[in-house]
Parts: structure tokens; C-alpha cells; sequence
């Protein structure tokens, strides 16, 4: 309909879908934020501190969070699904040429997105309600559903897409055949948690997640995946919107709802893109906080010692007596400097 007023160039059509996408995203999480909270509020969807042997010192650091309003990833996720059903709409009517779903680009995102936030709920709700171990999903289930998640994105993506290849920047693909599915399980779980490990200072994960999806949203564009690109947009906008009330003091936190799901629909992403090689690079603060646990765990276990005083690093740094905001916008930059490295070899590797 617009077009026949106002012809436009393809690549002007691709800009619109983009950052109108991630407009559409913040728009309708930043109207739907006060009153999703205070449905959080009225309905005492607080934070509970989980049980641990740390649990005494990250009491001590975060006793006064305790309460607050958790599960605000449902204002992400939900806010891209109304998008997502709203640009179906619109090319249903003939407005715009293309939505928000393609089976090549977007149909794993979207079911990663939902699959895995359904997962986080349940594990937010366990631990709202102080069931398991824990207060929370306990271990072995939690990872059960998340590898059998993984494990039938990586057969869809080997059997139905085609994939079994892996691309180093600057020197070329390599078939890896069957393995490309154990890969694939071993990038969902490990982006899954490292994004849930990082979700522990007001800002810190979804500032990162910005950073993370914009980056991956430039590649895909590159890459031609123009769906797939405003797809990243539009979790940026609505992850934008939800940061602006998690800054310091945060009115409400992602939970496992949020963070799993972005996670892991992150590692999807990056499969897609073939950018796995550089995945480390773009989600570099993430890999950090990981290592910072497994090393601590590690540590303990064979030395009987401690590397940091807690872990993840943030809250160690954040024991010597950091500012929280500190740590999270030092960790931000650290992240942004990160992720154009891996960017540029994202780039430079396709001959950009």
C-alpha cells in the first residue's frame, strides 16, 4: 500500500523492517512496564535468596533486594511475541511485505525464546514459592529439559536446515558433520546459563544482552538475514525498554524467565550466523563470569580454597567494596569493546 506512494529502495525497505522492529519492541514493553509491576507487586512475585554456602555472604551484600519483584523477563519475551504476532498482521493486510517469522531465519529463535523462558518460569516460581533444594528447579532437571531443548534445535538445524559447518574468520568453513549437533547442545546450554551466572547486578545482564544481540543483529544483516536482523533489533528494543527500569535501584529483576531464554536464544543466533568461532568475543563477559565460577567450584573442590572471595566475579568485586553501578557500567564497556572485536572478525572474516 505505502509503496505505491512512495517508492522506496530494497535496501531502505530493510532498515524500516529493522529498527522498526526495535522500535515496536521498546514501545510496547516501556507502556506495559509500570503496570507488569505492579501486578508483580500485588501478586508478591518477590526474589527469595537461594540456599548455598555462599548464602550467608551474598546475604550480606544483597539482603536489601530480597522482595523484589522478579520474572520481568516475561516483559521481554512477551513484548517480542506481541510484536512478532503484530507484524504477522500487518503483512497479513498487505502493509508491510514481510513478518517477523520465517522458517530460515526466525522459527528456532522464537521457539528457543518461548521453550526456554517457559523453562526459567518454572524454575522462578519454584524459587518464589522456596520449593526444591535450592529454592529453585533443582540441578539435574533443570538441565535435562535444557539439553533436550538444544538437543532438538541442533537436529533441526542438521537434518532440516543443513547445517554441519563451522566458520573460522579469515581462513574458512570446516565440516564437522554429526558433530555439529553435540556442538550446537554445548553452545544453547553453555550461552543459557552464562547469561543466567551474569544476572546477578541491577543492569548488568541486560545492558550486556543489548550489546550481545545488537552485534549478532549487524552480522545477520551482513549475512542477509534481514528477518533475522530485526528479529536482534527488536530484542534489543524490548530488553532496552525493561533496562530502564533495572538500573540501579532496579524496580524488578529478569529472573530465569528472562535470562535463560535470552541466553540460549543468543547461542541460536549465533548458530545461525555461523559465528560460534566469535561467540566468545561477543558475549566475552559472559565466558568470564562462567569461568570465574567453574574456577572457583574447581578450586574448592581440589585445593579446598577459595580464588575469589565469592562467585560470580561481579559479586567479588562488588566484596572489596565496588559500587554496584560501577562494576555494571565498567562490565558494559569491558563487554561493548568485546563485542566490536568480535565483530570486526565476524566482518573481516566474510571478506567485509
Amino acid at each position: 500500500m505505502f509503496e505505491n506512494m512512495f517508492p522506496i529502495t530494497e535496501t531502505v525497505r530493510r532498515i524500516i523492517l529493522i529498527v522498526g522492529s526495535g522500535f515496536l519492541g521498546f514501545t510496547v514493553a516501556i507502556s506495559l512496564a509500570k503496570p507488569f509491576i505492579n501486578l508483580l507487586i500485588k501478586h508478591k512475585i518477590g526474589k527469595t535468596i537461594r540456599d548455598g554456602e555462599d548464602a550467608k555472604l551474598y546475604n550480606s551484600l544483597h539482603e536489601k533486594k530480597s522482595g523484589t519483584p522478579t520474572m520481568g523477563g516475561i516483559l521481554i519475551w512477551g513484548s517480542t511475541l506481541i510484536v512478532i504476532l503484530l507484524s504477522r498482521f500487518l503483512s497479513y493486510i498487505g502493509v508491510f511485505e514481510h513478518s517477523l517469522i520465517n522458517r530460515n531465519e526466525t522459527y528456532l529463535p522464537i521457539i528457543t525464546l518461548v521453550s526456554v523462558a517457559l523453562l526459567g518460569a518454572v524454575d522462578d516460581y519454584f524459587n518464589i514459592k522456596g520449593w526444591g533444594k535450592s529454592k529453585g528447579l533443582n540441578v539435574r532437571p533443570k538441565f535435562f529439559w535444557l539439553i533436550l531443548l538444544a538437543l532438538l534445535g541442533g537436529l533441526w538445524f542438521y537434518f532440516k536446515l543443513g547445517y554441519n559447518m563451522i566458520h573460522f574468520p579469515g581462513i574458512g568453513d570446516f565440516t564437522i558433520g554429526l558433530w555439529y549437533i553435540p556442538l550446537f547442545v554445548l553452545v544453547i546450554v553453555a550461552t543459557a546459563n552464562a547469561v543466567n551466572i551474569t544476572d546477578g547486578l541491577d543492569g548488568l545482564s541486560g545492558g550486556l544482552t543489548i550489546i550481545a544481540y545488537g552485534a549478532f543483529g549487524t552480522l545477520a544483516y551482513y549475512h542477509g538475514l534481514y528477518i533475522l536482523a530485526a528479529f536482534c533489533a527488536l530484542i534489543c528494543g524490548a530488553t532496552l525498554a525493561f533496562l530502564w527500569f533495572n538500573i540501579p535501584p532496579a524496580k524488578f529483576y529478569m529472573g530465569d524467565t528472562g535470562s535463560l531464554a535470552l541466553g540460549a536464544t543468543l547461542g541460536v543466533i549465533a548458530m545461525l550466523t555461523n559465528g560460534v568461532v566469535i561467540l566468545p568475543f561477543i558475549a566475552a563477559i559472559f565466558v568470564f563470569e562462567t569461568l570465574s565460577v567453574i574456577i572457583q567450584l574447581s578450586s574448592k573442590k581440589i585445593f579446598g580454597k577459595k580464588v575469589f572471595h565469592i562467585a560470580p566475579i561481579h559479586h567479588h568485586f562488588e566484596y572489596l567494596g565496588w559500587p554496584e553501578s560501577q562494576i555494571v557500567m565498567r562490565f558494559w564497556i569491558i563487554g561493548a569493546l568485546f563485542a566490536t572485536v568480535g565483530l570486526i572478525l565476524g566482518l573481516v572474516g566474510m571478506g567485509i
